[in-house]
């Protein structure tokens, strides 16, 4: 990613409070689908901001590791997990996701939100463990005007086909995806 970007989601994050724990959730997509979720073990949170999600999962037990570009995001999420009592528990990391996906443990569960690089596609299949989760949701074009950070319609069923579907939608402007990565053998 440029420099020009990184600055502009540094601004984009500094101009906003902290999140405050009273905050921290899953994404909306995700919500519904919050008992498909491990407990325990490992979670992968990509462009994963100011770290709600990553608190999130760390509260519900897992380890959490969040990647995002902007050291404000990541400055923010630290305190943020910190505040929550989970800093043991959270790991985050200033990277830049244009160079692909840095290497680590396979992880129980990756969360992609608000955030598409097809680039990262095959790296997120391979980091997952067997019956590790992908949650992912993007902008669409399904239901708003195409662009370049939009999925086309059907894109992630298609992107993660290799994948177990559990449950995916498209439309009014986002997609989203919960799929599962097969145990080894079947």
């Amino acid at each position: 990613m440029a420099e020009a970007d990184r600055q502009r989601w540094d601004e984009r994050y500094a101009t906003k409070a902290p999140p405050t724990v009273d905050a921290v959730g899953p994404p909306e997509f995700l919500a519904p689908h919050a008992e498909l979720l491990p407990t325990a073990g490992r979670a992968l949170d990509l462009a994963c901001g100011p770290g709600l999600t990553a608190v999130w999962l760390a509260m519900r037990g897992l380890r959490v590791e969040g990647l995002d570009v902007s050291p404000v995001a990541v400055a923010q999420a630290r305190g943020l997990a910190r505040r929550a009592g989970v800093s043991d528990r959270c790991h985050f990391e200033v990277v830049d996701l244009d160079d692909g996906l840095p290497g680590g443990p396979s992880a129980d569960v990756i969360v992609c939100h608000r955030f598409r690089d097809r680039r990262l596609d095959r790296a997120m299949i391979e980091r997952l463990a067997p019956g590790g989760l992908l949650a992912i949701a993007v902008l669409s074009e399904v239901g708003a005007a195409p662009g370049p950070f939009r999925a086309v319609a059907g894109e992630l069923p298609a992107a993660f086909a290799e994948l177990d579907l559990v449950a995916a939608d498209e439309g009014e402007g986002v997609a989203w995806l919960l799929a599962r990565a097969r145990h080894e053998g079947l």
